[in-house]
């Protein structure tokens, strides 16, 4: 089969490499739609923390939101999930320690990260393995883009939850890459006051479409009055963020931190004491993937618009550099279709 093999920083190219074979308990799954996220961009550049850590090495076999149908299973009492359109958990636990036995997978210290973690070859591929365990269905009236926006939406899903966003509650999100406009809606679907902060005018106003009651520029927030919303999600890369979310927050409010700077970020904790905020920090999406299923398939929360093009395999590496197509919409989210052929004239 074809799979994007990323053999050195920097250096990736669509390959051949064995189809995989499930072993008990596992379903091999022919990828549908696969999409590209920043931790595959900070793999793929080698400035992932988990590279110089040791959990990781190349070369690497990336993605991580994915969606596609069951092909083959290893087990006889798994046949049901055959013809099945699924998606699967990033975070796959040892199972047998005191987290995973607590309910906590996502957190596992021994845990494999699909794409990302421990080998665990990824989804931009033309086929993906995935434990019977951690796999998700996705009901056929969920669009193929949705359905591969179950990671990052269980993400975001958490965070809003987090946030405690509901009706007479104002929430701002900083950031509008995928995370944020994915929480902006999920936090509207609950029938908060939402506020968005970010930088590209292009996703401001696909905010906006989405139905944002309020846009801002991160730095006319910068210089805005403290103490305005009962709850803030930093879904920003920038280390000033979690400072300023605590700054924006009201006494006894709420900051939700999902992004990560690639500095430490600094943070007066006088300032969350003397206000009694709480703060919450999100991994992953584990706990929020089948909420994030069921708001996509009742229509509260559409994605779709988050996509921005779709892609074929051999594409990937300029998306990885920064490139996008002239047919781009204004949406973060790049999608890729491994079935599609090369893209080469």
């Amino acid at each position: 089969m074809r799979a994007l093999v990323v053999r050195e920083p920097r250096t990736a190219s669509v390959e051949e490499v064995t189809d995989p074979v499930p072993s008990s308990g596992e379903l091999v799954v022919d990828v549908e739609r696969v999409g590209i996220c920043g931790t595959d961009i900070e793999l793929f550049t080698g400035e992932m923390a988990y590279i110089e850590q040791g959990h990781t090495h190349f070369p690497l076999r990336l993605g991580h939101e994915w969606t596609g149908r069951v092909s083959a299973v290893g087990d006889p009492a798994d046949e049901g999930w055959l013809g099945m359109r699924i998606t699967g958990d990033t975070m796959l636990g040892c199972g047998r320690c005191e987290y995973c036995l607590a309910g906590h997978h996502h957190v596992c210290p021994n845990r494999f990260e699909v794409g990302i973690r421990g080998d665990w070859p990824g989804a931009l591929a033309e086929k993906v393995v995935i434990p019977t365990h951690f796999a998700y269905e996705i009901p056929e009236g969920v669009s193929l883009a949705a359905a591969a926006l179950v990671e990052p939406g269980g993400n975001s899903l958490r965070a809003v939850q987090a946030a405690q966003a509901g009706p007479g509650r104002s929430i701002l999100v900083l950031g509008s890459g995928t995370i944020g406009l994915l929480a902006a809606q999920f936090a509207l679907a609950e029938g908060a006051e939402v506020h968005l902060g970010g930088v590209r005018e292009g996703s401001l106003e696909l905010a906006r479409e989405l139905g944002v009651q309020h846009t801002w520029q991160l730095d006319e927030l910068g210089s805005s009055d403290p103490n305005r919303f009962d709850a803030v999600i930093d879904a920003t890369s920038t280390d000033s963020m979690p400072a300023l979310s605590v700054r924006l927050a009201k006494p006894a409010g709420r900051v939700v931190l999902i992004g990560l700077s690639s500095t430490p970020s600094g943070v007066d904790t006088r300032d969350i004491v003397l206000k009694d905020i709480t703060v919450v920090g999100i991994l992953s999406a584990s706990p929020g993937l089948a909420g994030a299923i069921a708001r996509f398939a009742d229509g509260s929360v559409v994605p779709d618009p988050i996509v921005s093009e779709v892609i074929a395999l051999d594409e990937v590496p300029s998306r990885f550099e920064g490139k996008r197509g002239t047919d781009a919409g204004p949406g973060p989210k790049v999608h890729v279709d491994p079935r599609r052929g090369s893209s080469a004239p």
